[in-house]
């Protein structure tokens, strides 16, 4: 496998964990730098019930996990100024509301990847939990919030 391939893969799992350490910290509030810690120690790379792990480049995980947390009002408002009248970012999913904000934020903060790698990535995310329509729900949320944010 090409180097590059490697940190592709491990940016693919830094994204996924990074939405999934989102969704614990909404549900259960937990503090940024212990969640981290958790997820440093306890899920990168590791083996839980019988589930591999990919190992995931922590220091992007992190970026995303902190800069999500810090910009998260920001990023709201990004997201809901997209969704249709009538919707608000509320009724959306939890699991969907961090990957729409992971998303944003890969989108305003880390201008070094690619606008069509940030959205292709969380357009893999949302297929790990919802079926197509989801998807296709994401891709076009991203690419709108891209439009204004990379103009």
């Amino acid at each position: 496998m090409a180097k590059g391939s490697n940190r592709s893969t491990a940016r693919s799992a830094a994204r996924l964990a990074a939405v999934q350490a989102l969704y614990q910290q909404e549900m259960e509030k937990t503090p940024v730098p212990l969640l981290l810690h958790e997820f440093h120690h306890h899920r990168l790379g590791a083996t839980i019930d019988e589930v591999e792990y990919a190992d995931a480049e922590v220091d992007f995980f992190d970026d995303v996990v902190k800069g999500v947390a810090a910009r998260s009002e920001e990023l709201d408002s990004m997201i809901q100024a997209k969704l249709a009248q009538g919707w608000t970012l509320e009724r959306l999913d939890k699991p969907m509301r961090q990957i729409l904000r992971a998303g944003a934020y890969e989108l305003v903060a880390r201008i070094d990847v690619p606008t069509a790698s940030v959205i292709s990535e969380y357009v893999d995310v949302a297929k790990a939990f919802y079926d197509k329509r989801e998807s296709g729900f994401v891709n076009g949320l991203l690419d709108a919030i891209a439009k204004d944010a990379r103009r």
